[in-house]
């Protein structure tokens, strides 16, 4: 897919923080998830952001230097609120909206498909169900491809 005129690609970290600030913009004034960041998770803006932005960084370009663990913040969640599908689900919404919104091109479709998986791994392992990414009902045509490509790709002996 090639960039739209109106809407540039992801292209750096610059863009990337456009797109992190503008989607924490829109959470933490959502219904469903606002008060998470802010009453339940007390999310401390000043260094969250800069660690999404390096999370995403990493994701994208493999030069984020993140380090972290994702799994464990959000696990620590689950005594304190409901973290189910639903709260995922409008975290994706928002989050592909926030893209759209924003970015179009290569990076901004391969974000959009990170963070489906991430958000997948992520409420499966918290919740203790089977991972949908392994369902090939839920899985995507994107993420059909690439686990076609997987399963071809020949086992080499270490």
């Amino acid at each position: 897919m090639s960039p739209s005129p109106a809407r540039p690609d992801i292209s750096g970290r610059a863009e990337i923080e456009t797109l992190v600030n503008t989607f924490y913009e829109r959470v933490r004034i959502d219904e469903l998830l606002g008060f998470i960041f802010d009453e339940v998770a007390h999310t401390n803006w000043t260094t969250h952001l800069p660690k999404m932005y390096s999370f995403w960084e990493t994701v994208l370009f493999r030069s984020g230097g993140y380090t972290g663990n994702p799994l464990a913040a959000h696990a620590k969640l689950v005594p304190l609120t409901e973290m189910g599908r639903p709260q995922f689900d409008r975290w994706l919404t928002v989050f592909r909206a926030t893209v759209d919104d924003l970015f179009a091109g290569e990076k901004a479709d391969h974000i959009k498909s990170c963070a489906d998986d991430m958000a997948n791994v992520i409420y499966a392992r918290i919740n203790g169900v089977a991972d949908p990414r392994f369902d090939p009902a839920n899985l995507t045509p994107e993420q059909r491809e690439r686990y076609a490509r997987y399963k071809e790709q020949p086992v080499t002996a270490p």
